[in-house]
């Protein structure tokens, strides 16, 4: 796998929207972050357009998008918002240029598409939080994101869940996302091969059913039968339907994953969310009553 240069103080990076509408108010705080750390944001010309929940066009979004990797200047992608929108494009992007000179992309939520997609590239992305999210979020999430941009190493330690299904000491490469874009990422160009992987999941706003589906199709569809480990992040607003399911989230998961699992990752739609880089090496260990994790 090839890992996109590290960012220096100095370094020009990109801000894009590809996904859901955004207000200039809502990345203040975002953009005084990045500037804090000494880098040069360069906003896309389209960013604050709006076509219904998106933003903007399909065709502005992907212009915004292209120029940035064609760009050699700009060294990192981050993006303003999730939600949804990415797919509607990404098929029409060129990638020619950021396969010749990998820079990071810089998002999670509806970016575990360009994370799936550019895996199959062999380059690695950063899983983390969004510049709309940082006023949201708490310190560690920004800190994790820039260490792992300026090329520090990520280290994290969690309480063992009582319903870990733990495997010993296990090392592997580190693929996944958002659940509901990993299911929607099926048979298409950027589907991934799961096969030896370690596989991070969250999601929010589902339903206990809607969960349970998706983990069968991964299943029925072999993605499933051959991981290292699962590591679950942040199931936020995970609801039950009228007739109750019967089955708790983690109850389901253990149920369709046949690993070693383990509960309560602080990543995802929470303001907790620290950054995991997709594609790296990751190794799980368990000391007493304390999971770690290290990249």
């Amino acid at each position: 796998m090839t890992l996109p240069p590290y960012l220096s103080s100095g370094d020009k990076v990109g801000v894009v929207s590809t996904a859901k509408r955004c207000e200039p108010h809502e990345i203040n705080d975002g953009l005084a972050l990045l500037k804090s750390w000494g880098l040069e944001p360069v906003l896309g010309n389209n960013i604050f357009d709006s076509d219904g929940f998106l933003a903007g066009t399909d065709a502005q979004r992907l212009a915004d998008f292209q120029q940035m990797l064609d760009d050699t200047s700009i060294k990192a992608i981050f993006f303003t918002k999730g939600g949804y929108g990415t797919m509607r494009i990404i098929d029409s992007i060129d990638w020619t240029a950021f396969k010749a000179s990998p820079k990071w992309l810089v998002g999670y939520s509806d970016i575990t598409l360009l994370h799936c997609h550019v895996h199959n590239f062999g380059i690695l992305s950063l899983h983390s939080v969004m510049l709309q999210g940082i006023p949201k979020s708490n310190v560690e999430s920004s800190e994790t994101m820039r260490k792992a941009l300026f090329g520090e190493s990520l280290s994290y330690t969690i309480a063992v869940q009582a319903e870990n299904r733990a495997g010993g000491t296990i090392e592997g490469t580190l693929v996944g996302g958002n659940l509901s874009m990993l299911y929607a990422v099926m048979g298409s160009a950027s589907d991934i091969d799961m096969t030896d992987k370690i596989l991070f999941v969250e999601d929010i706003d589902e339903y206990l059913y809607h969960y349970d589906r998706m983990l069968i199709s991964l299943k029925r569809a072999g993605k499933l039968n051959n991981l290292k480990a699962v590591i679950i992040g942040d199931m936020i607003d995970i609801k039950d339907s009228t007739i109750p399911f019967g089955r708790n989230d983690r109850e389901i998961a253990l149920e369709h994953f046949n690993c070693p699992v383990y509960f309560g990752f602080p990543a995802g739609h929470s303001e907790d969310n620290r950054a995991l880089i997709m594609g790296h090496t990751i190794r799980i260990s368990q000391t007493n009553n304390k999971i770690n994790f290290e990249m």
